[in-house]
């Protein structure tokens, strides 16, 4: 069979037909609907690839062609443009929201993993927060080397946590990176604020410290004042979840305890904690912020407004609230 366009000229009565227009329209047929490719068109038509695909181009702008997605993850894909323009950030990674509290995390850990991972590069240093949250991210990762890296803690530990704890992460992520770990030798809150300094003016720990700050690259979540490990295992004392409440607290990252346009509240917590502060974030290039759910709204809106991550890993109904708030 010849390549040749065998079509008819437009006649007379056909004038009314821009020929541009037409050559656009063969042109998209014969792309989207025939599935040839760009350079059988060139040859139907007697032109080249050049002009097929300036011409398909034009199509679509002209609204001639309107490509429409028969996918649960089109209207993701359209949250992450907004979501990314409304709060600046560098990208933004919208999952659909699960059907239970334990799916929606597996599905924020397995977009997150899924990013995350093209993220790393050899030479550099990953800065990791904790929580269930990041080990769902953890468990996602396949594992691999990626050249020489470090893994460092961003925060201390707690003495006492069942489940998970920073040394757990950051050993599992060393595991799985083939990456060298690095660790806050701390708890993440000390008795006081003199105490912090003195503990932080110690060598390994200020080692670590400014390896935390100086990571090319972060990984880390929020925890908001119900259900989070620092609120259930960090907080020794029962009237402190009062008085954080009190000060306008909707919830912490990396223990520091933010009001909801992300300031840090005036409490003695957060002058107690070992780890980086807030504003170091800014610092690093790529900072991923993995949280979803209703419980977080309030806060990784907070950390949002705070100006503290570049790259937000969120479920679809907390994106659609994020944006559709005035």
């Amino acid at each position: 069979m010849s390549k040749t366009d065998t079509s008819a000229p437009a006649s007379a009565d056909d004038e009314s037909i821009d020929s541009e227009e037409e050559l656009q329209a063969r042109v998209a047929w014969h792309y989207y609907v025939g599935n040839l490719t760009q350079q059988e068109i060139a040859q139907r038509i007697g032109s080249n690839r050049v002009r097929v695909n300036r011409l398909l181009a034009a199509s679509r702008e002209s609204g001639l062609v309107q490509i429409t997605i028969n996918s649960r993850i089109a209207p993701c894909v359209s949250l992450e443009a907004a979501l990314a323009a409304r709060f600046g950030l560098t990208d933004a990674i919208v999952v659909p929201t699960g059907l239970t509290h334990e799916a929606n995390m597996a599905a924020l850990g397995i977009g997150a993993a899924a990013y995350f991972c093209k993220q790393i590069e050899p030479g550099h240093t990953i800065g990791l927060g904790w929580g269930r949250t990041i080990r769902a991210v953890l468990r996602a990762m396949p594992q691999r080397a990626y050249g020489p890296i470090s893994a460092v803690s961003l925060q201390g530990g707690l003495s006492h946590c069942p489940s998970i704890n920073t040394f757990d992460i950051v050993s599992d992520f060393a595991n799985l990176c083939h990456a060298d770990g690095y660790l806050f030798a701390a708890p993440i809150y000390v008795s006081s604020q003199k105490a912090r300094d003195v503990i932080l003016q110690e060598e390994t720990v200020r080692e670590t410290y400014e390896l935390a700050r100086g990571a090319d690259l972060a990984l880390l979540t929020v925890g908001d004042l119900t259900e989070s490990l620092v609120i259930t295992y960090g907080i020794n004392n029962p009237d402190d979840l009062r008085t954080l409440r009190k000060a306008g607290a909707v919830g912490d990252m990396l223990g520091h305890f933010m009001d909801e346009n992300g300031k840090l509240i005036d409490h003695p917590l957060n002058r107690r904690t070992v780890a980086i502060a807030l504003d170091d974030l800014r610092g690093i290039k790529r900072v991923v912020l993995v949280s979803g759910g209703a419980k977080k709204f309030s806060v990784t809106r907070a950390a949002l407004r705070g100006g503290y991550v570049s790259v937000l890993v969120t479920d679809e109904d907390s994106a659609r609230r994020l944006i559709d708030e005035p």
